[in-house]
């Protein structure tokens, strides 16, 4: 049997392996997705921008869709639900260094279902058609698209979408297994997963519930999918990445990064995030990712309390020094 995790090919961009940080909001800004890919990370994903934001030159959106050349190839993700919005809005910024354009119907936030956008248009597979059709004829770049295994119990589509994404000329699929309904919780279906991959002949990109090397060789065994799109399992543990190839090089799950490890890369990812961001909104945002950075380790719990009360780089490295060995 093939080995999981090897290189892959999405239309004319090639990754040195499968192992995709997933899109977040909130969480994969430029800082985090630098750290990503110095860890391995065959590509990764920036955060959902919104095509009509674009489209009305919304100043905030102009920070989402910064690149950085260390850490192509990157992954950028829209949003919208007006087919001609979001094929003018793709054209309008091809130009930008991003190698793959995608599409987010997962998306499970009631601001953005209420808008007919993200997971919303899981229940609209005539429109979801037209977007990805348009958009796919607009743009020379890969376009892909992000799906759940439906929106709720009685509607589990993910298939249909999947033939209809590829008939649209998608050149990649990525399955999350859970239900908009779901949002984060309970297990995700990898099944869905397989189900999806055994009707399409593109890629598919297998989602949900990956934390380690072994997670994504049950996938592959389970699903066949052609690549791993790893969300959750990478807040602040960027060494997911460099885990997963490691435990595929020697075959076991190698150690926890040492306290030391992890505050280091913590305060290197707040050092990155000032740069962007200017000390103020860098260390208020470093809050919750110093929260999952702690997690799992001695005297966490009292750790992220504090961390709510620190504004500067100064007391975080101080309340960090303690730690230390």
């Amino acid at each position: 049997m093939e080995q999981a995790v090897h290189k892959l090919q999405i239309g004319n961009v090639t990754l040195e392996n499968n192992l995709i940080l997933a899109p977040m909001a909130g969480v994969t800004d430029l800082p985090f997705r630098l750290l990503c890919r110095e860890q391995g990370a065959g590509m990764v994903s920036m955060e959902m921008v919104s095509a009509k934001a674009i489209y009305y030159k919304n100043k905030n959106t102009k920070e989402l869709l910064k690149i950085d050349e260390r850490e192509k190839p990157v992954s950028l993700q829209l949003f919208g639900s007006d087919p001609e919005i979001i094929s003018a809005m793709a054209k309008q910024i091809e130009h930008l260094p991003f190698d793959i354009l995608d599409f987010n119907m997962g998306c499970p936030v009631p601001k953005v279902v209420n808008n007919g956008e993200g997971s919303a248009l899981m229940k609209d597979p005539i429109l979801a058609g037209k977007i990805i059709e348009a958009t796919a004829k607009a743009i020379d770049k890969p376009f892909t698209v992000k799906i759940r295994r439906g929106f709720d119990e009685e509607h589990i589509n993910a298939v249909e979408i999947a033939h209809i994404a590829e008939e649209c000329g998608a050149a990649a699929i990525a399955v999350h297994g859970r239900t908009r309904e779901q949002y984060y919780s309970g297990h995700a279906d990898w099944d869905i997963i397989r189900q999806v991959k055994e009707a399409v002949k593109i890629p598919v990109l297998g989602n949900g519930d990956i934390k380690c090397g072994e997670d994504v060789e049950r996938m592959y065994r389970e699903t066949g999918c052609d690549g791993f799109l790893i969300g959750r399992g990478a807040q602040g543990n960027p060494w997911i990445f460099s885990q997963i190839l490691e435990y595929f090089q020697t075959g076991e799950e190698p150690a926890k990064p040492t306290v030391n490890d992890m505050i280091d890369m913590m305060l290197r990812q707040a050092r990155l995030m000032i740069e962007v961001k200017g000390e103020e909104v860098a260390i208020r945002e470093m809050r919750k990712h110093a929260a999952w950075y702690t997690a799992g380790y001695k005297n966490s719990s009292h750790l992220r309390n504090a961390v709510n009360h620190v504004s500067t780089y100064a007391e975080l490295e101080e309340l960090f020094k303690v730690l230390k060995t």
